[in-house]
């Protein structure tokens, strides 16, 4: 009974990946929304906060399956779009922005707003960065989750747009260590400045990353390609000169037909998993060095903390000759697994958008696609569609985020991302052996299983839509060995059907199929 049944569960996800449908959720569609921001509890994957331009944010507690919106307020900054959602070590939430103040002042400042309840209610917030009558633009932010610091990167326009000579464009730095109440007075990152026009060659894209030993990580696109610094000692210092990562052929900012503007603005991770591939470094943008119709998402991996780079990786794996744009990638960190969202004009010969993900098991050397729109949607150049999509991944529950245009009406929606039915390969076998009894079932059931070595256990029951309904084992170390679970179906609240129960051990997961008859 080993092989046997690793094999038909095998072949189950297959033919459901084959079939299935990804469910769109529409997040929110009032006041014209767009370039939004994902962030997912990591204690409660069923909490999720998200937000979009100008001043919209979403709350679910549902895993994603329904949104409440309300439209976020500052008295003293005001509130001007670019969001980044966060969340901390404490379960409080962030949502980072630019400033509108009152009077005749724009973007002086990034603004930092926390909720302690779910996005409930906010501060007014605080600002980071004011200096006289520059622009501070296109932040992003990270919280270290060993000591709960919080790092902030951002580029700094002398005259937002100018063309002077003497306007340039720099890539800043802060820090927090009291959960965003203060900021540390901010610090210059790139050597090489760039110009203020807000096009390739102006620096931007500064998405800043942690290692494994609390190490920052940034990268951003600019005049000299796309660079590369790091502080080994929480932001205090930097590298003497920026590493070279990467040219970006064509420039970070390229013409997409329908779309008002679009950038390949990198997106900087790193690995903290206990998997094969922790403390590797990736970078992720879009370009055009394949032609200007063929927009192709790319990767790069460091394993030396940044000091040297792969060469680039196409992320999209279709036929070449077609545009793929606005890429944004995370990292699993319970599974070490990437996770990549991007618009895709892969089957089509007109303006039709899809919306499509990637993902990879095995360090960023290989990527599988899938599409995860329901339906395609034509943009159109008189709208503004954002500068950005966004995606959240914690345990295997990943939910993307993006823009669609519909009918003249933009809308941000996500997509319940089942990572067992898109065929991820996560089924290499943790347990020799595993059985359910009875299978089927009414009451009480039993989940037979042996480790073969010792490691740190989650098991978990979800229904055929990968909605989780059963928390049953909460991340439990445990030597190796025989073990019995039992599941208590009237206790749990589990209605007759199939279900899977799925037993991971942070790098891999085994699948058992249970059927609950009725009595």
């Amino acid at each position: 009974m080993k092989k046997p049944v690793l094999t038909f569960f095998a072949g189950f996800v297959l033919g459901l990946s084959l079939l299935a449908q990804h469910q769109n959720i529409v997040i929110g569609n009032q006041n014209d929304p767009n370039e939004p921001s994902i962030i997912i509890n990591p204690k409660n994957a069923d909490v999720m906060l998200a937000g979009s331009n100008l001043d919209s944010y979403y709350i679910s507690t549902d895993g994603g399956y329904s949104w409440t919106s309300a439209r976020l307020e500052s008295s003293a900054f005001g509130v001007w779009g670019d969001p980044c959602m966060l969340i901390d070590t404490v379960g409080s939430f962030y949502f980072f922005h630019l400033s509108n103040p009152p009077g005749p002042a724009w973007i002086d400042r990034i603004v930092c707003q926390k909720s302690y309840n779910q996005g409930a209610t906010w501060n007014t917030g605080t600002g980071i960065g004011l200096n006289g009558e520059k622009a501070q633009d296109k932040e992003w932010g990270i919280v270290d989750p060993v000591n709960n610091r919080m790092y902030l990167t951002w580029t700094q326009f002398d005259n937002y747009g100018s063309a002077l000579p003497n306007d340039s464009s720099i890539i800043l730095f802060s820090s927090s260590l009291n959960q965003g109440a203060t900021w540390t007075t901010p610090v210059r990152l790139n050597k090489l400045a760039g110009d203020c026009i807000d096009s390739d060659n102006t620096v931007e894209g500064a998405v800043p990353a942690i290692g494994p030993d609390g190490e920052i990580y940034v990268a951003w696109a600019g005049p000299a390609g796309l660079m590369f610094d790091k502080s080994m000692d929480g932001g205090n210092s930097w590298l003497d000169n920026d590493i070279y990562v990467a040219d970006i052929p064509g420039g970070w900012d390229y013409n997409i037909p329908g779309i008002y503007r679009a950038n390949g603005l990198p997106v900087t991770c790193c690995d903290l998993s206990q998997g094969d591939h922790r403390g590797t470094i990736y970078i992720n943008w879009s370009d055009q060095r394949n032609g200007t119709d063929d927009t192709d998402v790319w990767l790069v991996t460091s394993t030396d903390g940044g000091a040297t780079w792969s060469q680039p990786k196409r992320v999209n794996d279709d036929a070449p000759g077609k545009q793929q744009f606005f890429t944004w990638m995370t990292v699993d960190q319970s599974t070490g697994r990437l996770w990549f969202v991007f618009y895709d004009r892969r089957n089509y010969s007109d303006n039709s958008t899809d919306v499509y993900m990637a993902f990879s098991d095995d360090g960023g050397v290989s990527f599988a696609n899938f599409k995860v729109s329901e339906s395609p949607f034509i943009p159109t150049e008189l709208v503004f569609f954002g500068d950005y999509t966004n995606v959240s991944a914690v345990n295997n529950v990943v939910r993307p985020i993006w823009t669609r245009l519909h009918n003249g009406n933009l809308s941000v929606l996500t997509a319940i991302v089942d990572p067992l039915i898109v065929g991820t390969g996560p089924m290499v076998p943790l347990a020799e052996e595993s059985e359910v009894y009875p299978n089927p079932g009414q009451h009480d059931i039993y989940f037979g299983y042996k480790l073969n070595e010792a490691a740190c256990i989650h098991l978990e029951m979800v229904d055929m839509q990968g909605r989780k309904c059963a928390l049953l084992i909460d991340n439990v170390y445990q030597q190796a060995g025989k073990y019995r679970q039992k599941i208590d179906c009237n206790a749990l609240g589990l209605k007759p059907g199939i279900y899977m129960l799925q037993l991971s051990n942070g790098k891999n997961t085994r699948l058992q199929k249970v059927v609950i008859s009725a009595s």
